[in-house]
């Protein structure tokens, strides 16, 4: 008799293997849900279709002089915001940029802004530095606390090179007031994607 009562005990008492085996048998939607890392899903970054950020937080030349581009755009129809990740660097100052400055097609392009998580200042030293005469027309725009960067979620943490937040490297093509195109390098700072021959072609 004590043996039928051993094979009868109840399944919480059984082999340790049977509550794997249950497992193993659960439903494709289960199992996929136990598998899938916690925060897979990439931040979404600013789309095709999405409005300019109606944000008057960026500067042009001193502090007190705000710049609205959401107001810029809807009054010149469209054009290209240039995002870099800083001021004076190596790259945004001797490629990305002057990709722009140079390119053939830039008088049919519509307003050019640069903007960058840099105080105003700087950006006018900049500007005056890459294009003295300022004859390509293009705008340098500072964002100083980064709040235009992080409304279009193109903001990344850079405290060992850049003492914070900065600029991923982008191009947002603008056109009726909303992004038609979006170019962001994939690894924040690269010069690939979003220089002027694949974004003004």
């Amino acid at each position: 008799m004590a043996f039928r009562a051993l094979r009868r005990a109840p399944a919480s008492l059984s082999s340790p293997f049977a509550s794997r085996a249950a497992a193993a048998a659960a439903p494709a939607p289960f199992a996929a849900a136990r598998a899938r890392p916690f925060h897979a899903t990439p931040r979404a970054l600013v789309a095709v279709g999405a409005p300019v950020p109606d944000l008057e937080v960026l500067h042009e030349g001193t502090p007190g002089t705000k710049v609205n581009l959401a107001k810029e755009f809807a009054a010149v129809g469209g054009g290209v915001i240039v995002g870099v990740p800083a001021a004076f660097s190596g790259a945004c100052s001797q490629k990305h940029v002057p990709s722009y400055i140079q390119h053939p097609r830039l008088r049919d392009a519509g307003s050019v802004f640069v903007v960058s998580v840099n105080d105003a200042f700087v950006m006018k030293a900049w500007a005056d530095q890459l294009d003295p005469t300022h004859e390509s027309g293009i705008r340098f725009l500072a964002d100083p606390a980064g709040e235009f960067t992080k409304a279009l979620d193109l903001g990344f943490d850079a405290p060992a090179i850049f003492g914070g937040m900065r600029a991923k490297r982008y191009a947002l093509v603008i056109e009726d007031g909303k992004v038609k195109s979006v170019h962001v390098e994939p690894d924040n700072t690269g010069t690939d994607v979003s220089m002027a021959d694949k974004v003004l072609g």
